[in-house]
């Protein structure tokens, strides 16, 4: 059989198809980067790294973008999400007390809210019934409005008792829904109201610490997601619980006595500026502050009230003429006669009648010896004096509640004469007791604070107001008014107090009048090495029969603050000492010594 010949075929002829040709693309590729025989093994390398970066760049997006939208998302009710109007209560950092003792926290309440739409699939009018059956204090015509409208979400009640909601289920009543929010609770009720303020239903701060703490930011926080339950870090503040509390108690038990329109006191670090406590009876509940809150009663009366200080004014008054040089311990000022303005004529309200020493001065609260000594500094001395202790100019600290002092002007002769003795500048108690603390710390005025303060801290703010040396015959004045004069009555054994008391007429319609005063005590413990100062301050007191009818400060604020260092020293760790010798030799010669 013929042969046929044979066809050489080229070397680069393409195979015939196979079955391989057939798959898809994308399998081929994976083929290709995964096991492809005829692929260059450093481009398969890197092909198989660039398809690793790609699957982890995809996973960890999707997960940045869910943690981004989280804390935004997973507080709040889906309807909210939806586009509700109204906001659920935002999560606050608890505010502990400088032992670590719980003042404020967040709690988890159940809510109540509906969806109008589905409420509507039975009558709306039954509805109303069901629930105002179960909470009755419901507005019947306002919940008949809500359930009625065409939104899609409703609060009906904010803050609900397990039991109500409990009740509502069993109710049956279509379109409800229940919520967790966060819930403000105060464990300690009334006890440090004025101090920490309170929030609205929405869990926002409305006064106090709480409204401060707003306004640094917290509510922004909250607006961008940035500040859920989980990321809030507990704010301290100076204030000591147990202080607080035997303050607040002994000053009840005064304002009851004395019959007192209203009472107040604080308990300052005169080394930090620490306010360790501070109380302004009536205060409130700020669980449940309700309306009354409100009323100018309750204000707090030692950061937005303003006063007429009295007396303890003249502790100011005899620092500027010590520390000017001009005056020294053994001047002396005529005070036999009352000094005439016009128709202002100034008096003692225990007469000596003689020419009095500077310590004569301060143990017999002589408002003419006072008055002679500021008037032979001068009108701009005492202006400037009194401007560089912070007494002309708004006090402010972290409590948003303030007010500006009144002061005259323009400001004359009479105005130094009366302001020298307290009459005719207004300031704030807390203000006042800022710059006493000065006068007996070594003569640095710091700022008060509520938030805790290391002393290191508190150097690095304050400043120099008056010479060491002053401030050491402040201390023995106000020792010597608590062995000899007007401050007897605070004299607690054991832990060596100076004070200086004050009796301010109040002005009504323009008018002093005597029968309506202010009293406060200005103490200062222990005397000899300052730790604190205590201000304790009544309202209108009214006269005991025991004293005969008088009201003045000897009798009712200087007790009542007796009383209270009696019980907070021990609390403060000061161990009272005895049979300490009197303040000429502890006080005044150790300072000597010292220069």
């Amino acid at each position: 059989m013929p042969m046929r010949a044979l066809r050489a075929e080229p070397a680069d002829a393409p195979e015939p198809p196979s079955d391989l040709a057939r798959e898809p693309w994308y399998r081929q590729l994976i083929r290709s980067l995964l096991d492809g025989q005829r692929v260059d093994r450093e481009k398969k390398t890197k092909a198989r790294l660039g398809l690793a970066v790609v699957a982890f760049t995809l996973v960890y997006g999707v997960i940045a973008v869910r943690l981004a939208t989280l804390p935004i998302v997973a507080d709040a009710p889906a309807p909210r999400r939806a586009g509700a109007q109204e906001t659920d209560a935002t999560a606050r950092p608890d505010i502990l007390d400088r032992n670590g003792e719980v003042l404020a926290t967040d709690i988890k309440a159940p809510s109540l809210a509906a969806q109008p739409p589905k409420v509507r699939a039975i009558n709306v009018d039954e509805a109303v019934e069901l629930l105002t059956a179960v909470m009755p204090d419901l507005d019947a015509a306002e919940l008949r409005t809500r359930l009625g409208s065409n939104r899609k979400f409703v609060w009906l009640r904010r803050e609900i008792s397990a039991e109500q909601q409990k009740q509502v289920k069993q109710s049956g009543v279509p379109g409800l829904t229940f919520f967790e929010e966060n819930k403000r609770v105060y464990p300690n009720g009334a006890d440090v109201s004025h101090v920490l303020g309170y929030v609205d239903v929405d869990n926002n701060g409305s006064a106090g610490i709480e409204k401060w703490l707003d306004n640094k930011g917290l509510r922004d926080l909250h607006q961008a997601g940035f500040a859920s339950d989980r990321q809030q870090k507990p704010v301290q503040l100076a204030i000591d619980l147990r202080v607080q509390h035997a303050v607040r108690n002994e000053l009840l038990a005064a304002d009851e006595k004395f019959r007192a329109e209203g009472a107040a006191a604080i308990v300052l670090d005169v080394r930090t500026g620490e306010v360790v406590a501070l109380v302004s009876i009536p205060d409130y509940d700020p669980n449940n502050p309700g309306r009354g809150v409100l009323e100018f009663s309750r204000i707090n009366r030692l950061t937005k009230g303003v006063y007429e200080m009295g007396s303890t004014f003249k502790a100011l008054t005899v620092a500027m003429a010590l520390d000017s040089g001009k005056v020294k311990l053994s001047s002396s000022f005529d005070a036999s006669a009352p000094l005439h303005y016009g128709r202002f004529t100034i008096h003692d309200f225990h007469p000596q009648n003689r020419v009095l020493t500077v310590p004569e001065i301060f143990t017999y609260s002589s408002n003419i010896g006072a008055a002679r000594m500021a008037l032979a500094l001068g009108v701009q001395e005492h202006y400037a004096f009194l401007k560089k202790l912070g007494q002309l100019d708004r006090l402010r600290t972290e409590l948003p509640e303030g007010r500006e002092p009144i002061v005259p002007a323009p400001w004359g002769e009479i105005n130094t004469a009366t302001i020298s003795f307290g009459h005719g500048l207004s300031v704030a108690p807390l203000q006042a007791v800022m710059g006493v603390a000065a006068l007996v710390n070594g003569g640095m005025l710091i700022p008060p604070t509520f938030l805790k303060r290391s002393q290191e801290d508190a150097r690095a703010v304050a400043t120099r107001v008056i010479k060491p040396e002053t401030s050491a015959m402040m201390r023995y004045l106000m020792r010597l008014n608590a062995e000899k004069g007007s401050a007897k009555q605070a004299d607690v054994p054991g832990y060596y107090v100076g004070g200086k008391t004050g009796t301010a007429e109040k002005v009504i319609n323009g008018h002093y009048v005597k029968t309506r005063l202010l009293t406060d005590f200005m103490a200062v413990l222990p005397a000899d090495d300052p730790r604190y100062v205590v201000l304790v301050m009544l309202d209108e007191p009214l006269g005991l029969p025991e004293n005969n009818g008088s009201a003045i400060s000897a009798y009712n604020a200087g007790p009542t603050a007796a009383k209270i260092v009696a019980r907070i020293a021990p609390l403060l760790g000061l161990e009272p000492r005895f049979e300490l010798p009197p303040a000429d030799r502890l006080i005044l010669a150790s300072a000597r010594e010292t220069r």
